[in-house]
């Protein structure tokens, strides 16, 4: 699994690892346990193939912070190449959507709630 060798100001604001404890990492510093199995597959598949399956479709998942807590996170995914044209990395841009999520998901419960009356 490829480790991590970029990390921002912003990255360490969503997840709360500084870049010195994420750089050198795997991203099973912030994927949760449920989910790595199934990320660990398509990642190795797109550093296989040199592509991905979600193309230029922005991504809704859950992710992990330092403290534990999930957050839900949107990011879109681009493949990284050498001089060969072999994929080497991918470079991802993200943005937590925790606390939009957590309101829609109020909002569509409280929409329920008031179809069910």
């Amino acid at each position: 699994m490829k480790k991590l060798c970029i990390w921002n100001a912003a990255a360490t604001r969503i997840f709360g690892c500084s870049e010195e404890e994420a750089l050198g990492n795997t991203l099973d510093l912030i994927v949760p346990d449920r989910q790595r199995q199934r990320h660990n597959e398509g990642y190795s598949k797109s550093m296989e193939t040199g592509t991905t399956r979600y193309g230029t479709s922005l991504l809704k998942v859950p992710a992990k912070h330092k403290d534990e807590r999930i957050l839900s996170i949107a990011f879109t995914v681009g493949m990284l190449f050498d001089e060969k044209h072999q994929a080497n990395g991918v470079a991802a841009v993200i943005r937590d959507e925790t606390e939009r999520f957590a309101e829609e998901r109020a909002l569509k419960k409280r929409l329920s709630d008031l179809e069910n009356q």
